[in-house]
């Protein structure tokens, strides 16, 4: 049964029930009362224009009162549907293509509905499940000519008589692989991930001591820019995860810190307690993120101002990574900037409990 037909029916059914009423309340008015007339409630000397009043206000209004209480009530139940299936579709994401609207079963027009829309997010799943499969393999494949490559040039700087101008043209050429094969294990990486294919290696951490780690590494990374990296504090904090994820995480936002900064500036290290979440700030005073490009930050091979960035090594996914780790660890990676003045990562992360 089409919605048209069922509103024509439920709309039908109301405006009965609503004759009814006013046919109900004429007979008692015209033929009840005429033929048992009350002399306590005689209405002798009014006039006609007061009986009209009074009839239209016994009979119609009931029936109208009736009619916006059918009306309401059809307009909620042939909504109802409509939002139910608004509702299911916001929650769809690239991660649950997979999983299918419930169909109402009765053919009407929002059941077909439901039915394209679970064959087109099929559709898309499928897509994306061989965009996943072709980046796993490409960047597989990528892999063994990359380490071939790499120890072949290896191989020439230290083995073979090269002139000072050959030696530095084979040292970029192996810095450009080097830099290739990083977003070879980055694509590798996120989209394994993407897969379900990453399991974290749960333990008991303590935080704290990773942050220290990081901090010393972030020290020895911002000598050359001459960065000042201070650890303003860092509370003893106990999180579960996996011990490598974290600190590729950490060492991610670090080396950001590092070479988006300017030179002489500041890298400044923060961890908190609050309540059941650990806070780790990581401050930098470059040349900041603009509010129109902030909310792209942690998209995969984005690099804000292609201007300054081109000037910065990157291949555009340690971001990416980084709110990956920080997700899949049931915390989040927030992102605040002020142009010209500092940017700030906020990562939190669950702490564990009676920790």
């Amino acid at each position: 049964m089409t919605i048209r037909t069922r509103l024509n029916l439920w709309y039908a059914t109301i405006l009965c029930l609503a004759l009814l009423v006013m046919g109900g309340l004429c007979y008692h008015e015209f033929v009840l009362e005429k033929r048992h007339p009350d002399p306590a409630e005689s209405r002798e000397g009014t006039s006609d224009f007061g009986e009209l009043v009074w009839i239209l206000g016994g009979t119609a209004l009931p029936a109208v009162v009736l009619g916006l209480l059918g009306g309401w009530w059809l307009a909620h139940q042939a909504l109802a549907p409509v939002s139910a299936l608004t509702q299911a579709a916001e929650r769809i994401h690239d991660q649950n293509l997979h999983e299918k609207l419930a169909r109402s079963g009765n053919g009407d027009e929002l059941d077909r509905l439901t039915e394209v829309f679970n064959a087109m997010t099929s559709r898309l799943d499928q897509s994306f499940q061989r965009i996943r499969e072709f980046t796993l393999h490409a960047s597989h494949e990528l892999k063994t000519p990359l380490t071939v490559l790499h120890g072949e040039m290896e191989m020439a700087l230290t083995e073979e008589p090269l002139s000072p101008a050959q030696r530095e043209r084979i040292a970029s050429e192996l810095d450009e692989i080097q830099r290739l094969a990083k977003i070879v294990d980055g694509l590798t990486l996120l989209t394994k991930a993407d897969a379900g294919q990453i399991v974290l290696n749960a333990e008991l951490l303590a935080f704290d001591e990773l942050v220290r780690d990081i901090f010393d590494d972030v020290q020895i990374l911002a000598r050359p820019a001459g960065l000042r990296v201070s650890l303003d504090h860092c509370q003893p904090v106990m999180v579960r995860g996996d011990k490598h994820r974290l600190r590729q995480l950490l060492l991610n936002l670090g080396d950001n810190a590092v070479k988006y900064n300017q030179p002489g500036g500041a890298i400044t290290f923060s961890l908190r307690r609050l309540e059941s979440t650990a806070q780790l700030e990581i401050s930098n005073s470059g040349a900041g993120i603009p509010p129109e490009v902030l909310p792209r930050v942690c998209d995969r091979f984005f690099r804000g101002d292609s201007a300054h960035a081109s000037s910065v090594e990157g291949c555009g996914l340690g971001l990416s990574i980084a709110q990956w780790i920080a997700t899949a660890h049931r915390g989040s990676l927030h992102i605040a900037s002020n142009v010209q003045q500092l940017t700030t990562v906020t990562v939190r992360l669950p702490l564990v409990a009676g920790k």
